[in-house]
């Protein structure tokens, strides 16, 4: 694969799409909105050369009839989950298939992780993971159209993915998820540590993703179900021990939701 650029695009209060680019070629991910995109790739005379979608949510998808509209007909393959029905979408994607780009020297497996959405999708390939709404850096996403059985799949499958993988989700929510952090799990010196480093990146106006996995195994409740320091504090907020790590989880769920 050739050197590329992993871009955020910020826009609406708190979305990043993000533009993978080689300064030829590039791939766009969760374009919500169409005019950042455009302003980047005609800025840098970048040619798109696909669109992955994560799931239905417009904060996602709303971008994707104008940037296709914008060049010729049929130039941008765009993919999204076959279970939400997207219009846009020319190439339904499930769990299991995997994207080709060859512009770019990209080949991504489609990992279904369906909880936020019934049919949402991440996108795992090069040491980088695309995960939309489904994890974020010390968060997750709300589960709107599945369960916690759902949820705690989804974030099981991608805690399984190797350590050094870059989490590129879509919200820059990292500083009020480790809020919440500190109060589901009180003493996390690693969580302090990394919460201090976003702190300043965003005082600078900097972005805090990427993540890794290995940053989100320490300091994301979420992923630290089975922690009796989480547990700990769930109980607290109960009034009972959750009974298993998924009772924790949906526990740390519904607290997070009116947090």
């Amino acid at each position: 694969m050739s050197t590329l650029d992993v871009i955020p695009l910020p826009f609406a209060r708190d979305n990043y799409l993000w533009l993978i680019g080689n300064g030829r070629h590039a791939a766009l991910v969760d374009p919500g909105e169409a005019a950042p995109a455009l302003a980047a790739l005609e800025r840098g005379r970048i040619e798109p050369a696909a669109i992955l979608l994560t799931h239905h949510h417009a904060d996602h998808t709303g971008g994707v009839e104008e940037i296709v509209d914008h060049y010729p007909k049929g130039a941008i393959p765009v993919h999204g989950p076959r279970k939400e029905g997207i219009a846009g979408v020319d190439h339904p994607v499930d769990d299991g298939d995997r994207v080709s780009i060859p512009a770019l020297g990209l080949d991504l497996r489609v990992l279904g992780v369906a909880a936020h959405t019934r049919g949402h999708v991440a996108y795992f390939g090069h040491g980088m993971l695309f995960c939309g709404d489904t994890l974020f850096s010390a968060g997750c996403g709300r589960i709107f159209e599945g369960t916690p059985v759902d949820l705690a799949r989804a974030l099981a499958r991608l805690a399984r993915l190797d350590a050094a993988t870059k989490v590129y989700c879509a919200h820059e929510y990292t500083l009020a998820n480790l809020a919440f952090a500190r109060v589901a799990e009180p003493a996390n010196a690693e969580r302090d540590r990394y919460a201090a480093r976003c702190e300043a990146l965003r005082a600078q106006g900097r972005p805090t993703l990427p993540s890794t996995i290995a940053t989100e195994l320490a300091i994301n409740p979420f992923l630290r179900t089975n922690e009796e320091s989480v547990i700990a504090a769930v109980a607290a907020r109960v009034g009972a021990r959750p009974a298993s790590a998924l009772e924790c989880l949906a526990a740390l769920r519904a607290w997070k939701d009116t947090f």
